[in-house]
């Protein structure tokens, strides 16, 4: 996979103010599934429905972000070793990064399954609302392992400089999402479970996506299965770059749940 831009030659604030705001553009359509769901649950389902969509959409916005931030060490650490020409070091980073992640996702997974129902009842959901927002929260929370796995993917190109393919891949699949609301939604009349498993399926078809391209293009340095494995001190230089991310945007998105809770 070739680079089209170079962020260690020629001018800096060009190359780098290209890079980020496909970055920011990402981030903010991964964060706008919630929004979507609950355009389309307005128009279509119950006053409860809203108010469920709108709950767990916020809980789920702060595990994309807790994920966002960690993914942010895989990033830093590819690009470093890409800009140093270790192609080996840096296999090995992502081999390493998806031991990690797919931790992290078993164990978020876990986690939301088994605390949605405090979790809704922490957040002041009314009564007639209840049920729905924790079967919102549940089915979302199922496909974490797609949200990890996207934004796993979306290190990697933003670590080779290419931070255009992971909007794009976001692009389509919100576009996608808007889709499977209407469909799953408006057409079938599912409320707001149709509004959690189309999220979920348009999650799982930006990770299609950005192994469709990876396949495609190939990686500037070896990579294989053999790679894929639990390398503590590389999982660990992850987590000390990403974990601080992490935190901070945690803090954020916890603020606004208490608000939502009050």
């Amino acid at each position: 996979m070739d680079s089209k831009r170079s962020l260690t030659e020629g001018k800096i604030l060009p190359a780098l103010t290209g890079f980020a705001l496909p970055v920011l553009l990402a981030l903010f359509l991964q964060t706008a599934y919630g929004a979507v769901d609950l355009w389309v649950v307005s128009k279509y389902a119950a006053d409860f429905d809203i108010s469920a969509v709108s709950t767990g959409s916020w809980l789920m916005y702060m595990v994309t972000t807790f994920i966002v931030g960690v993914s942010m060490g895989t990033t830093v650490l590819l690009g470093r070793h890409i800009g140093e020409k270790r192609g080996d070091e840096a296999g090995r980073v992502v081999g390493a990064s998806v031991v990690l992640f797919l931790i992290l996702g078993v164990a978020i997974t876990a986690a939301m399954q088994l605390f949605a129902v405090p979790l809704v009842r922490i957040m002041q959901t009314p009564q007639a609302a209840f049920d729905a927002t924790v079967s919102y929260v549940r089915i979302c929370s199922a496909g974490t392992v797609f949200i990890v796995a996207y934004n796993v993917l979306g290190a990697v190109f933003r670590g080779l400089g290419d931070s255009k393919m992971p909007l794009i891949t976001v692009f389509i699949a919100c576009v996608f999402n808007i889709g499977g609301d209407l469909l799953l939604v408006g057409g079938l009349g599912m409320a707001t479970a149709g509004a959690a498993i189309a999220t979920v399926a348009a999650q799982a078809l930006s990770v299609v996506i950005s192994l469709a391209v990876i396949r495609r293009r190939g990686l500037p340095f070896e990579f294989s299965i053999r790679r894929i494995g639990f390398d503590r001190r590389r999982m660990l230089s992850v987590l000390r770059i990403g974990f601080p991310v992490a935190f901070q945007d945690m803090l954020v998105s916890i603020s606004f749940l208490v608000i939502t809770a009050i």
